[in-house]
């Protein structure tokens, strides 16, 4: 029985294509700055996002926690969403490592926080009060796309009261496809991005998830905040040596992986429209590679172990969690609904074992 493992895009294999890619990658010592491999994907990263600099870092939530201790100081603060990644899934890295307050607010179902709560959070320039230098947002946000007009306003109005903007883009490689349309090309596609992260003064983002890297992130950025991340990242156990074999993955991914993330998308509006309808789910708004589905009664842990006696899995932890990546197919997607569909068709629930894994 061949797996269909829908639990994250993080689960992806090395294509072939890429494999070669890693093997041939000219390698020096990176701690050193003198890894031909790395510099040039910092240098086109950096030219994507529209950044002076950029750094190649081990994972995402090394990227956010440099960049977070690059902008701010000692009893500093950051604003954030009160379910963002930053705040709830990273280890509370900013304040143990860095002793930045965070300031969560509550959201809306499409992640945004109100603009309103955002001003009255932003606190006065007195010794009572942590310092508030940094608005960080998350883009996809559980698989939705992060609407224009509100990067624009919220990053303003962070702007306007002196605060700088980071954007935890994990998978804003995924938001960029949804952006530029379905005929897009692949142009158009980074012309999306670069439109996305020019709202902020810093920018993480993974190759590891729907890009299908094994491993590694980029923090982009100003030249000044890039040295300062630098800093960090060693400090934090970042620095690694012949790191090009890992570049050269995250290249190969820019080179032919991006365009593909369409089939993701597609694959998971096949999956929602499949899963509509059932009685006992609710299948939530599907815009990239991520399906969210509630299930009546309790029983999504029932439901996750029937899926994966039929060799299927997925995540439970803030609802069921379906993620498609270039790993999975439509007949993976086929079997799942039919799965789902025979779990309620039979009704009574089976014994569900095992822990939740987290969201990413």
């Amino acid at each position: 029985m061949t797996l269909v493992d829908l639990r994250s895009d993080t689960v992806t294999r090395p294509t072939p294509a890429m494999r070669e890619a890693m093997a041939r990658a000219e390698v020096g010592d990176d701690v050193f700055g003198d890894d031909p491999t790395v510099l040039a994907l910092q240098a086109r990263m950096a030219a994507l996002t529209g950044k002076e600099a950029a750094l190649f870092m081990p994972s995402g939530t090394q990227s956010n926690l440099c960049a977070m201790l690059a902008h701010c100081e000692r009893g500093d603060e950051y604003i954030v969403g009160q379910l963002a990644h930053t705040y709830r899934y990273e280890g509370g890295g900013a304040a143990v490592l860095g002793s930045i307050q965070p300031q969560p607010l509550s959201q809306d179902a499409r992640g945004q926080m109100d603009l309103a709560d955002i001003a009255a959070a932003i606190k006065p320039d007195d010794p009572h009060f942590a310092r508030s230098r940094l608005l960080c947002l998350e883009n996809t946000w559980n698989g939705r796309v992060m609407p224009h007009q509100y990067l624009a306003e919220a990053t303003a109005l962070a702007r306007r009261h002196g605060l700088s903007c980071h954007l935890d883009g994990a998978r804003v490689f995924n938001a960029a496809v949804a952006d530029a349309g379905p005929d897009a090309a692949i142009g158009d596609v980074f012309a999306a991005l670069a439109r996305i992260t020019a709202y902020f003064d810093s920018v993480s983002v993974c190759f590891s998830k729907g890009l299908g890297a094994p491993v590694g992130s980029m923090l982009c950025g100003s030249a000044a905040l890039i040295a300062r991340a630098m800093r960090v990242r060693k400090m934090v156990g970042g620095g690694m040596r012949q790191v090009g074999l890992l570049a050269a993955a995250a290249d190969h991914a820019l080179d032919h992986h991006v365009e593909r993330m369409r089939e993701d998308h597609g694959l998971a509006a096949s999956l929602a429209e499949g899963l509509a309808g059932i009685a006992g789910l609710k299948v939530r708004s599907v815009d990239t590679n991520i399906v969210f589905v509630d299930v009546a009664d309790g029983r999504g842990p029932d439901l996750l172990a029937h899926l994966k006696a039929q060799g299927i899995l997925a995540t439970g932890l803030i609802g069921l969690r379906f993620v498609t990546h270039l790993d999975v197919d439509a007949e993976g997607i086929r079997r799942t609904v039919a799965a789902v569909r025979e779990f309620f068709a039979a009704g009574a629930p089976v014994a569900a074992t095992g822990r939740a894994a987290g969201p990413y």
